[in-house]
């Protein structure tokens, strides 16, 4: 009997449902393993909380790859994004709602650049977002310094108030979860990205305008980052020069884990969810088994290498069918 022919081979190849599967799996072994200190309330609570700021930067990263594209400046962003708005409120007393609004405006230019140097200029992604990576983190440091602190309590609030007894950047990451997740199922105009990183030669033929549509897509993985500093300020209650650093490896290996591919036009934004909650999860459990923080970063590294190995099996293995046929 062909693997084609068994009815679950078909989920066995959606990703989203393999590694939702794995995570529930690890969850039961770490509650056996630590449930003194797993399986409690407040600790999946710190989970989710921990977890809102990478899976918001997340989303917008899996749209870039689907697309065949990928932004190494998140990072920066997210220091830059709160640290702009923390400097207009301490320095200059701007209110709460305009240095927000700062703040996001910053992003979002910063995500023009990008699109716009990249899709209209030719320059390679990964030169030029790792080059806006240590230009913004310099702003970051310039505005931040060595930390800025003392911000009004409407700006307090958006990170740290609580909705039912959840913290509020959980709701946020939820909410642009699933705003993100019936956008790129339903709507055609981010259906695109699935033709531009599947084949941009013959996306651009069909008449869709694969420049346009990077330039959209960097704008809006910035504004994510943006909200996702916005929002780690103001729940830190501090703007700090160093916030989001090494978020870019975390956030690529979530949204790698999560089915995004390195050649594009694959992946979903629920896998985005997942594979930053299984990262989550494992960076919890060494925590828990007071793990040395440096072997953490090579468990991680580990872990996006194996990503990547998964990924470039599967991909063998797709064009391996296609040749087949």
């Amino acid at each position: 009997m062909k693997i084609s022919a068994i009815p679950w081979a078909h989920y066995l190849g959606d990703r989203v449902i393999t590694l939702g599967s794995t995570i529930v799996v690890l969850g039961i072994i770490l509650s056996l393993v630590y449930p003194q200190q797993f399986a409690t309330w407040d600790n999946f609570s710190q989970i989710l909380l921990n977890l809102s700021i990478d899976t918001i930067v997340a989303v917008g990263m899996m749209i870039l790859m689907i697309g065949g594209m990928f932004d190494l400046s998140v990072g920066s962003i997210v220091a830059f994004s709160g640290g702009l708005a923390a400097y207009l409120m301490y320095y200059h007393a701007v209110p709460v709602q305009v240095a927000v609004l700062a703040g996001l405006g910053g992003a979002l230019l910063i995500g023009w650049i990008n699109g716009y140097l990249i899709a209209r200029a030719g320059i390679n992604p990964m030169i030029q977002t790792l080059a806006m990576m240590g230009i913004v983190r310099g702003f970051a440091l310039m505005l931040s310094g060595a930390g800025l602190q003392n911000f009004p309590w409407e700006y307090l609030i958006l990170g740290q108030s609580k909705l039912l007894g959840i913290a509020m950047p959980i709701w946020y990451m939820l909410g642009i979860v699933l705003l993100f997740h019936v956008l790129v199922e339903r709507s055609s105009f981010f259906r695109r990205y699935y033709f531009i990183g599947g084949n941009e030669k013959a996306a651009r033929l069909s008449g869709i305008q694969v420049e346009r549509m990077k330039i959209w897509a960097f704008v809006l993985s910035a504004l994510l980052a943006g909200i996702a500093g916005i929002l780690l300020s103001s729940r830190l209650g501090a703007a700090l020069s160093t916030s989001g650093r090494g978020l870019e490896l975390r956030v690529i290996t979530a949204v790698i884990l999560g089915g995004a591919s390195l050649s594009g036009g694959q992946g979903r934004v629920m896998g985005a969810f997942l594979g930053a909650l299984f990262m989550a999860l494992i960076n919890n459990a060494l925590i828990i088994g007071r793990v040395s923080g440096y072997w953490q970063e090579v468990i991680l590294g580990i872990i996006l290498i194996a990503a990547v190995v998964l990924d470039q099996m599967l991909l063998h293995k797709v064009k391996t069918k296609h040749q087949t046929l």
